[in-house]
């Protein structure tokens, strides 16, 4: 019998107000392929006012086959949402990791109207442990000068995840960046 060589795959999660369009994860979708992994972009649902439950269900729908071959990355809230939807993974499940770009916890410098879509993405807990029986295998980046994300948050995600850190600089939320390499590296190696 000869065994199934299984492929990488990613996921892309795009950020609040994002599409799976533009930016890094055009660059990323280019990138991948030349290194056989088989990449899937979601347009997630109502972005403009994301719902924890329509994303973790958007995911729970339409990620199919995932496997420890299988990654995440996430943009922003699109981290929210992976940890999120790992968290209801059946315990039998792994994965080979995660990357978070600009993921969060807390917010700042928010309108009234992004603090009322925000306040239960922030206020709705995260069970760590059951997203680490998934994977142990986080990396997460984050920029000196994001004007939503305070760098404090990358403490957490160390706290929590025991990821692995990478601070940016001058990067911004991440939103007019072409390129993040890291991410690729992490992925490929």
């Amino acid at each position: 019998m000869y065994k199934k060589i299984k492929m990488k795959k990613v996921y892309l999660i795009h950020r609040w107000g994002g599409s799976s369009e533009g930016g890094w994860f055009d660059w990323l979708k280019k990138e991948l392929p030349k290194h056989g992994v088989k990449v899937y972009a979601f347009d997630m649902p109502n972005t403009d006012h994301p719902k924890i439950e329509d994303w973790v269900r958007y995911l729970e729908e339409n990620v199919k086959n995932i496997d420890e071959e299988s990654y995440f990355v996430g943009h922003s809230i699109g981290c929210q949402t992976i940890m999120r939807y790992l968290e209801k993974l059946p315990k039998h499940k792994t994965i080979k990791g995660c990357v978070f770009v600009a993921g969060w916890f807390n917010l700042i410098n928010l309108s009234k109207e992004e603090m009322s879509i925000a306040h239960p993405w922030t206020t709705t807990k995260i069970d760590f442990d059951r997203i680490k029986r998934h994977t142990d295998n986080f990396l997460c980046i984050f920029s000196d000068n994001d004007p939503v994300v305070p760098l404090s948050e990358s403490e957490i995600f160390k706290k929590e995840l025991n990821a692995k850190i990478i601070h940016k600089k001058k990067m911004g939320h991440f939103d007019n960046v072409n390129k993040i390499q890291e991410v690729l590296d992490f992925i490929v190696r």
